[in-house]
C-alpha cells in the first residue's frame, strides 16, 4: 500500500530532483574546466632556466644552510631545489669557497677558470 505523499513533501521532493541535477550539471562543468585548465597548461612552454643556481644542504632547523656547490642553470646535477641567483651572487659564492659543480663548470662560464 503506497503512503499518501502530502503537497508540502511532494514540493520538496521535486525541489530536490532539481538541486540533485543542478548539482551534477555544475559538477560536470567544472571536469570541463579542470580538463580545459590542464589542456591550457599543457601548451604553455615552461620557462627558461635562470642563469645561476645554488644548491644548499640543510644542516638543522637551528643552523645555517650551507652552499652544496653553484650550477649553472638546468644542470641536471643540482640536488633538491636549487636557489636561483644573480651572477654576481654566483661569482662571490665561488670566491667565498662555494665548490662549483664538477658536470656543468659554472666557474669556466663565468669566466673564473680558462
Amino acid at each position: 500500500m503506497s503512503e499518501e505523499v502530502s503537497p508540502r513533501l511532494a514540493a520538496l521532493l521535486f525541489l530536490e530532483r532539481v538541486q540533485l541535477d543542478d548539482l551534477a550539471r555544475t559538477r560536470r562543468w567544472i571536469e570541463r574546466e579542470r580538463q580545459r585548465a590542464a589542456e591550457e597548461a599543457a601548451r604553455r612552454p615552461l620557462p627558461p632556466p635562470p642563469d645561476w643556481v645554488i644548491a644548499y644542504v640543510r644542516r638543522g632547523a637551528d643552523k645555517a644552510r650551507l652552499p652544496e656547490g653553484v650550477h649553472v642553470g638546468g644542470c641536471s646535477m643540482a640536488p633538491g631545489h636549487p636557489t636561483a641567483v644573480s651572477r654576481e651572487q654566483a661569482l662571490a659564492a665561488l670566491a667565498k669557497g662555494a665548490p662549483a659543480c664538477d658536470f656543468c663548470r659554472p666557474d669556466t662560464a663565468l669566466g673564473m677558470l680558462e
